[in-house]
């Protein structure tokens, strides 16, 4: 394991905007369980439109897509906040 400073944008809270050592651009840090939310609302989407539940599947989908326009919009904020151009 090695130890390296990195550079904290947000708050820590579960999804902070850091930049590592080396990275012109900073990312965003899951923390783990949050990570296996996100996989579990995929999961959700993907059994829903096997089963052919595409009402389901829809709304599982824009739950989806609204936490992670809240987790871009939060990173694109701390860009913001701090002068950096987004990366894309």
């Amino acid at each position: 394991m090695d130890h390296v400073e990195a550079e904290l944008y947000t708050d820590g809270g579960n999804d902070a905007v850091v930049r590592l050592p080396g990275r012109r651009f900073p990312g965003v840090l899951l923390q783990g369980d949050s990570l296996h939310i996100l996989r579990n609302d995929l999961a959700e989407v993907a059994e829903a439109c096997e089963r052919g539940a595409l009402t389901e599947a829809r709304h599982s989908a824009d739950l989806l897509l609204t936490n992670l326009d809240a987790l871009l919009t939060r990173y694109e904020d701390a860009l913001r906040h701090h002068g950096i151009p987004r990366p894309y």
